[in-house]
């Protein structure tokens, strides 16, 4: 079976809001105007929860830019926003935690990013069941960061991604499979020869 291209988060940022390309969706119907005591009175869920397509658009404003540090910060913010208005199992807590997972791997981190991918995996296994697209897509996202590892990295981190790839998928899912193959190709890699010590120089005349 062919291993998978590298995943991007998806959803509400798919490689398409990313590219900041225009949506084919439709636009959204107008919303009647409140009344005035309505537009007095805010509703609770206007109060507590974050704006979260504005919120991604500046994340992915700051990430095009090279901001990474700023888009960082911003989905961290976000993070903490949304999972105190809607908690840690809700679709959109799990898009935000893509984005940093997917963030930290375009900064240069990837050990990083698989922990993010990881924890999402499991948080959607919890939203969608283990025999979900969605699930499956989630465990090529953190099969397809780590190979992006350093050898001696993704040995490292081989046990944590397959015991998650177990306890979400199965121990005979795809992912799993390309994991166990993958560690073992770099368990018989060769090590690098050490280099030569340095010749002595020979002493003045």
């Amino acid at each position: 079976m062919d291993e998978p291209a590298l995943y991007h988060p998806w959803g509400l940022v798919s490689p398409a809001f990313w590219a900041d390309a225009e949506s084919d969706a439709p636009s959204p119907s107008p919303s009647p105007s409140p009344s005035p005591d309505a537009a007095a009175e805010p509703t609770e869920a206007e109060d507590t929860h974050p704006d979260v397509e504005g919120e991604l658009s500046a994340i992915r404003e700051a990430a095009a830019a090279g901001r990474h540090g700023e888009a960082l910060l911003l989905a961290e913010d976000l993070d903490r926003a949304i999972t105190s208005s809607r908690g840690e199992v809700h679709l959109d807590t799990v898009q935000v935690r893509e984005v940093r997972g997917y963030l930290a791997g375009l900064a240069g981190d990837p050990a990083t990013g698989l922990d993010w991918y990881l924890r999402t995996l499991r948080l959607r296994a919890r939203l969608h069941g283990p025999d979900s697209p969605d699930t499956e897509a989630a465990a090529r996202r953190a099969y397809s960061i780590w190979r992006t590892l350093s050898p001696d990295a993704a040995q490292d981190t081989a046990p944590t991604l397959l015991a998650t790839l177990t306890e979400t998928l199965g121990p005979d899912s795809p992912a799993a499979k390309w994991t166990r193959r993958r560690s073992a190709e770099l368990a018989a890699a060769p090590s690098p020869a050490p280099e030569p010590p340095a010749a002595e120089a020979s002493p003045a005349r």
